[in-house]
């Protein structure tokens, strides 16, 4: 049995754009008691069409699993990525019936009642792992330059400008090629552990202590707001969407001793 209680929520600000196109979304197992997933999609193109699809889809495969007598690892990160191939090839469908190429990041979370934490991300939404204010983990985009220069003639120098280029998008959507996935993963699970998924238009902004003392501090509502009101102001009105989703893992209420007296039953 967990020693923890969770604490989670999500929240959103549209910022400067005219709609907002991410979406975020935390849901129980129907199949699973005791987990919980965290699934964050930023819609690049297209508008929220392709992160409404990956919702969608995470809820059906996640109500669809069973966990057994016990889930390894592997099993875990293959239920992040059925969700993400199931999701791309949707959208790609969706993009040629109504003739768009919507595309999106995908940043996901599993957290077991064994005190496991397993994470999966596309693009460049991230995922934190925080051990009190101290940053433990942090999604990049590290992995996958690695693997375009191993696989393919990509150079170093045009590596560094991966950001400016739409043939090195890494995104859900893209009918050109398949998303690249990452995983990660944490046991041993504690009080004191925390998680935030975001899109760029939250994390760019904060540093990675400024995000662990947000989180360590405050419960997931309070963190939001504060740091949604910060990224609006560093923003100065120039913001993109701005989205996350806060896992935290508290101690559990004590048990209050009952010491009240009661008549004794007469024996028969």
């Amino acid at each position: 049995m967990s020693s923890y209680r969770i604490e989670a929520g999500t929240a959103q600000h549209i910022g400067s754009r005219a709609q907002q196109n991410d979406r975020a979304a935390l849901f129980s197992g129907a199949r699973a008691p005791g987990y919980v997933l965290a699934v964050l999609a930023d819609g690049q193109s297209g508008g929220p069409i392709a992160p409404e699809q990956v919702l969608h889809t995470a809820k059906l495969v996640f109500d669809e699993f069973k966990p057994g007598d016990s889930t390894s690892v592997e099993r875990l990160e293959q239920l992040l990525r059925d969700i993400v191939h199931e999701s791309h090839l949707v959208i790609k469908m969706n993009g040629v019936t109504t003739g768009t190429e919507p595309h999106c990041s995908f940043v996901g979370l599993v957290i077991t009642p064994q005190g496991q934490a397993v994470w999966a991300h596309v693009g460049d939404s991230r995922l934190y792992r925080f051990a009190g204010r101290q940053c433990q983990a942090r999604t990049s985009d590290a992995a996958y330059l690695q693997h375009l220069l191993d696989t393919t003639s990509l150079t170093p120098d045009s590596a560094r400008m991966h950001r400016q280029s739409e043939l090195l998008n890494n995104v859900l959507g893209n009918v050109n090629k398949e998303p690249f996935v990452v995983t990660g993963s944490h046991e041993a699970l504690a009080a004191g552990d925390s998680f935030l998924l975001c899109s760029d238009g939250l994390w760019q902004y904060f540093t990675d202590p400024e995000l662990g003392a947000a989180l360590n501090k405050n419960t997931p509502r309070q963190a939001s707001e504060l740091l949604i009101n910060k990224a609006i102001e560093r923003a100065a009105g120039k913001g993109d969407n701005c989205t996350m989703a806060m896992v935290k893992l508290v101690n559990p209420p004590k048990e209050v001793q009952n010491y009240t007296v009661q008549k004794m039953r007469r024996a028969v």
